[in-house]
């Protein structure tokens, strides 16, 4: 098979940045864009529960729809048009009344298709990558540069809406810098789908029946989903602690944005590295060590109170560089192990499967993190409550889960 040249490759990267800016308003700001609108709270919390969830459950069958497709480009072309209308909508709730729909309306069906065409689009996105490289270190490359990509989709997704917010001579308002922000996602994932046009694909058109039982008769992949799972608590339920740890354990609420942005530029700035280690030491290795590092980081945060801003910025530097490894190397290893399998055909329903373990790791972790603190007599915003279960949720729990997953990948790495 032929190469992956450098313009293929930035053809190819380009797409992660919409992708991941596309998918942090939704979960950050949009609970709280609609709340200011009217909505209930419990309601809304209660839509985004049974919305997610059904989209998590779709995954697999959106990956199988993929592979039927002739190309990958036809499957990410249907997603990009419903991800381009559901976040229009979604970002611009005050053009409901214009269409003479109510707001719940408005937002469920915009919900529906930002959902279906992210998870759409990012299913076949993924298993393009995982079907062009020829070899193995094609595929960390490839991998670590999407990612990379991705990571500054976040960082602009992240500052973008503020800044657009407070341009021009009005106040700052959170509603109007989103509405802004939509049309610039809108032209940034119609130029990087342009720039997916005719990009050369190696996609195995072939109808295998029973499709994804077949996929999960596969040992190889099976064993590596536990670890990729396991590991993916450890490092959701930090990212759902990490606001509550920030203000009322280190008290330094005003230090968030930078806390955040030194965390996202570190995994990206850390992919080269992962991908030399990958290359020296073998992906499982250096995965590992990116498992370790996450432990030595989060460990010594354990032992932070009121104050500690400049210790806990170097975790954040440290933990993102562990990011790094977390976003390059499981992909690349599952694509691997789709080669060895002599499964090309069913590589969309191999990713759809591990998206869905990606959207389960998000919710076991709130499911996990948030009911175990408050039992233990933790309350947000009251830091003379238990901190103390909150700061041993944040460090300890991950810990002790990357280190059983870095025993259970030790356990399996012969596989690969």
């Amino acid at each position: 098979m032929q190469p992956v040249s450098k313009p293929e490759l930035v053809r190819y990267s380009l797409f992660a940045a919409p992708l991941a800016m596309a998918a942090l308003p939704v979960y950050v700001h949009v609970p709280k864009l609609y709340a200011e609108l009217g909505l209930s709270l419990t309601a809304l919390g209660g839509l985004l529960l049974v919305l997610r969830f059904a989209d998590a459950f779709v995954d697999p069958l959106l990956g199988r729809w993929s592979d039927r497709r002739a190309t990958r480009f036809t499957a990410i072309a249907v997603a990009c048009a419903a991800l381009l209308v559901g976040m229009l909508g979604l970002l611009n709730p005050a053009a409901a009344s214009s269409f003479s729909m109510a707001l719940w309306p408005w937002l469920t069906v915009s919900l529906i298709l930002v959902y279906f065409g992210f998870s759409l689009a990012t299913i076949a996105y993924s298993a393009w990558g995982a079907e062009l490289p020829p070899d193995s270190a094609a595929r960390t490359r490839l991998t670590a540069s999407r990612e990379a990509v991705g990571l500054i989709g976040v960082l602009i997704a992240a500052a973008l809406p503020t800044m657009l917010a407070s341009s021009g001579a009005q106040a700052p308002h959170n509603g109007l810098g989103l509405a802004r922000f939509s049309w610039l996602f809108a032209l940034a994932l119609i130029f990087t789908l342009c720039a997916l046009w005719r990009l050369r694909e190696a996609k195995v058109a072939v109808d295998t029946p029973g499709a994804l039982r077949g996929v999960l008769k596969d040992k190889r992949f099976v064993a590596l989903l536990a670890v990729f799972a396991l590991n993916g608590i450890a490092s959701a339920i930090p990212a759902t602690l990490l606001l509550f740890f920030v203000d009322d354990v280190l008290r330094a609420k005003e230090w968030e944005p930078v806390f955040l942005v030194s965390y996202f530029l570190a995994g990206a700035l850390a992919m080269p590295l992962w991908v030399m280690l990958a290359a020296r030491l073998g992906k499982v290795a250096a995965w590992g060590i990116g498992m370790v590092l996450a432990v030595l980081a989060f460990s010594w945060a354990a032992s932070f109170g009121a104050g500690d801003r400049i210790a806990f910025l170097v975790v954040c530097i440290a933990s993102g560089v562990a990011l790094g490894a977390d976003l390059a190397l499981p992909p690349a290893l599952l694509a691997d192990a789709i080669e060895k399998a002599n499964a090309r055909d069913r590589t969309g329903s191999y990713f759809g499967i591990w998206t869905f373990a990606t959207k389960a790791n998000l919710a076991l972790a709130a499911g996990l993190a948030l009911p175990i603190v408050s039992a233990f007599g933790y309350r947000s915003g009251e830091p003379s409550s238990n901190v103390a279960a909150l700061t041993l949720a944040y460090t300890v729990l991950p810990c002790l889960l990357k280190l059983a997953a870095l025993t259970l990948l030790w356990k399996i790495h012969r596989k690969f």
